[in-house]
């Protein structure tokens, strides 16, 4: 991660627009080719689900993404990850996935997430051991543990 000092912390309302934007960049090309909606309306109700578990990545004061995740008794779940287009490549997803797997194995359950067909963040999915175990017509559903 090239030595930068990657921190979570809540988002609040002040971060929604910096959220939208960061959505519509980072998610509008797979969603068009997954034939989902691009619009204001749909990214808006994407953003607000879950809104109390969405923590936005930073770099000292910098934002730099959104980790939104949740824990549930018996099973953890990824809902999104998102890294603004500049800060890609730089292993930060790697880094966020890498300590929440760790401590979901210390807490001995299993991760779940979902993730659309074709974005490249699959790839990265596998490597830390995520399975493919159902799928719809633009998504698929990965599981570890």
């Amino acid at each position: 991660m090239n030595n930068l000092e990657v921190t979570l912390r809540a988002a609040t309302p002040a971060d929604e627009p910096f959220l939208f934007d960061l959505r519509r960049a980072t998610m509008d090309e797979h969603l068009a080719r997954a034939g989902e909606s691009t619009d204001e309306r749909a990214h808006w109700a994407r953003l607000r689900y879950r809104y109390n578990d969405a923590y936005i990545v930073c770099c000292g004061s910098e934002r730099l993404g959104l980790f939104k995740f949740f824990r549930d008794a018996d099973e953890w779940t990824i809902v999104q990850i998102q890294i603004l287009l500049a800060w890609q490549g730089r292993g930060i997803a790697a880094h966020l996935l890498h300590e929440f797997l760790k401590q979901a194995d210390g807490a001995g359950v299993p991760v779940k997430l979902s993730v659309l067909k074709g974005n490249r963040a699959i790839g990265l999915y596998e490597r830390f051991g995520f399975q493919v175990v159902n799928s719809t017509d633009t998504s698929w559903q990965m599981r570890r543990g």
